[in-house]
């Protein structure tokens, strides 16, 4: 079984006020630490990076610009993947902290559950979820069964057929299993990590440099 990785780089981090996964942690790149650990189970890593922001691969075998959206990014990688590729793993830099463990946690589930088009890590949510009713006001709706909700993270693993039938429309999704979804694929929940936070502001960078400290 060949193993593609693509590492989602290529992010403004308007919010983040800097091109967040370029920034460092404890000497590395967190864009560098997201191709270090894709690594552990691919055996071609590519990077999706800005179009300003080429000449780095940060470890990956191959560098290439990115599109207006994530989705649009994660395809700029399809295309740039070998063709023989069996499974690919669509990763963000964003989160530097994931584990070698939960890569091989998602391809190996990927691989043991029968018809499963897709894998992704995902962890419990305990705060009470409301669901909005529309319009301005920001009236409750409804609460929703959190027994029932993940919250879910990268890495994510898919049959690389499926994941490009699943982009070939072009569509825009927050993650490409919901994309998987849209056409059918089943895609099975493997227990995520604590530590694997997605940075979203410094605060977020601050505490996995305490993670690392530790």
């Amino acid at each position: 079984m060949r193993v593609a990785a693509i590492v989602v780089a290529a992010g403004t981090g308007e919010r983040f006020g800097d091109r967040k996964q370029f920034c460092e942690l404890a000497g590395q790149t967190a864009a560098a630490r997201a191709v270090a650990a894709s690594r552990s189970v691919a055996d071609q890593v590519v990077l999706v990076a800005p179009a300003d922001a080429l000449t780095d691969a940060h470890g990956a075998d191959l560098v290439v610009p990115g599109g207006a959206t994530r989705s649009a990014s994660v395809r700029a990688g399809l295309a740039a993947i070998d063709g023989d590729a069996d499974v690919v793993v669509v990763h963000d830099a964003a989160r530097p902290l994931a584990s070698p463990g939960l890569f091989r946690s998602v391809l190996d589930a990927l691989v043991v559950t029968p018809g499963a088009a897709g894998a992704v890590p995902g962890l419990p949510v305990t705060d009470t979820l409301k669901l909005l009713a529309p319009g301005e006001a920001r009236l409750v709706a409804a609460t929703l069964d959190r027994t029932s909700v993940v919250a879910v993270q990268t890495p994510q693993a898919f049959v690389a057929e499926v994941l490009r039938r699943a982009h070939a429309a072009g569509a825009d999704a927050t993650d490409d299993a919901a994309l998987v979804e849209a056409i059918g694929g089943m895609v099975v929940v493997v227990d995520g990590e604590a530590k694997n936070r997605k940075v979203t502001t410094r605060e977020d960078l601050d505490g996995l440099a305490a993670e690392l400290d530790r």
